[in-house]
């Protein structure tokens, strides 16, 4: 049974950074290509970023590119999302998920979801 478990959201300024990670717990992390996605208030979920499963290969949604960074440690379990120049918009429940297959851009592309963590950025 795979397990996903964000954490290292809060609240910060804009202009400021944040990382949030993903601990994958009851496979190898290696398996299985990772993203990022994020839901804001009152909009649908949405892609942010995605790594293949050996870390060779980031994607990146057009809205980030440049200030995000997604990144893994297989050998710990664990993805990264590293977040510069926050904006207020960036404000969402950021999620991960592991993919079996590929990775892809829509939400039915993965297949193991974590429970979200919050990110906020204030104006």
């Amino acid at each position: 049974q795979v397990q996903l478990v964000e954490s290292g959201g809060g609240l910060v300024q804009a202009g400021d950074s944040l990382r949030v990670s993903c601990a994958l717990s009851g496979r190898t992390l290696s398996t299985y290509a990772m993203a990022w996605f994020r839901r804001a208030p009152g909009k649908e979920r949405e892609f942010v970023a995605a790594i293949s499963g050996s870390g060779g290969n980031t994607y990146y949604a057009d809205s980030v590119k440049g200030r995000f960074t997604i990144s893994r440690d297989n050998a710990k379990n664990t993805v990264y999302l590293d977040m510069n120049s926050l904006k207020p918009e960036d404000t969402a429940v950021y999620y991960c998920a592991a993919a079996r297959g590929s990775y892809g851009y829509r939400p039915w592309n993965y297949d193991y979801w974590g429970q979200g963590t919050q990110v906020t950025v204030s104006s």
